[in-house]
């Protein structure tokens, strides 16, 4: 790298960082590592790393976004979740007060409760450049997510019934939202990530049988029963009625439709399943 260009960086980013939260997080991590790549001076934020972040204690909060030039917000559980809308009010007046500047909001795709959080954001950090990232169903959850021993045990069980989804590459995420953080995707707008291609459940087994070498097989059930099997591994009875909720509602086949969003940011097109499915096969997801 020149000292030209090491200047032009400088002046582009300058001395204060961007803030991710849920910094080691299936997108937290890799717009970190995309972040870094470009030279730009990168907080993660996580509830045991260095920056100490974690949405469900705000005292901490204003520790990580005080000097911050930006923030990626990736809100968990979900911006549809009950009290999402008042955490968004809440970063949004912290992140005004720190006088952060650009703020790109994870959002989830045909979520009408998500939009209400979305705005509470954009009110309460009025003087904030806010993009809003809708995305619709991560590829990687079948290799890195609640559904990976799933496909381990050669059994995915969802409350999707036929319906059909565009599934996202979170790579193409992250570079969606890090040319958004640097200033090189239209800022203050709303994007809609999808793959090139809506894939029913039963579309992704076959995949996934294809390139791991096994059978996986999709076994459709209604929310209530998804909800009984979450409790089952554990998770908290209100916790997995709204999961089972939300996935039987967003893959109600509203969603089916695909979006440019992917291609308008990058000038490219979004990676199709097959194409994840063979890397991440090849990378060991699936290894037992």
């Amino acid at each position: 790298m020149t000292r030209n260009t090491e200047n032009q960086k400088q002046e582009t980013y300058g001395a204060r960082p961007v803030l991710v939260t849920s910094g080691t997080g299936k997108t937290g991590r890799r717009v970190v590592e995309r972040l870094v790549a470009r030279g730009v001076p990168v907080r993660s934020g996580s509830r045991r790393g260095d920056v100490p972040f974690d949405w469900a204690d705000p005292s901490g909060w204003e520790a990580a976004l005080s000097g911050a030039e930006s923030a990626y917000v990736a809100y968990y559980p979900d911006l549809a979740a009950p009290g999402a809308p008042e955490a968004m009010t809440a970063f949004g007046r912290i992140a005004g007060r720190c006088g952060v500047r650009r703020l790109v909001l994870l959002s989830g795709r045909g979520e009408p409760q998500a939009v209400i959080a979305e705005e509470a954001l954009r009110a309460a950090a009025a003087e904030a450049e806010l993009t809003v990232v809708r995305s619709a169903f991560f590829a990687q959850n079948f290799s890195e997510g609640a559904l990976l021993d799933g496909v381990l045990g050669g059994e995915v069980v969802f409350p999707a019934g036929g319906s059909a989804e565009p599934f996202v590459d979170v790579d193409d995420l992250a570079d969606v939202v890090v040319a958004a953080l640097c200033g090189d995707a239209g800022a203050g707008t709303v994007h809609e990530l999808t793959g090139p291609r809506a894939l029913t459940f039963a579309d992704v087994a076959a995949e996934l049988t294809g390139v791991t070498g096994r059978p996986v097989r999709y076994a459709a059930v209604t929310g209530p029963q998804y909800a009984d099997l979450l409790a089952r591994y554990g998770v908290p009875e209100d916790e997995a009625g709204f999961l089972a909720a939300l996935f039987t509602f967003l893959l109600d086949g509203h969603n089916a439709p695909v979006t440019d969003g992917v291609k308008r940011v990058l000038g490219r097109d979004p990676k199709p399943f097959a194409a994840f499915a063979a890397e991440a096969a090849r990378d060991g997801a699936w290894k037992a």
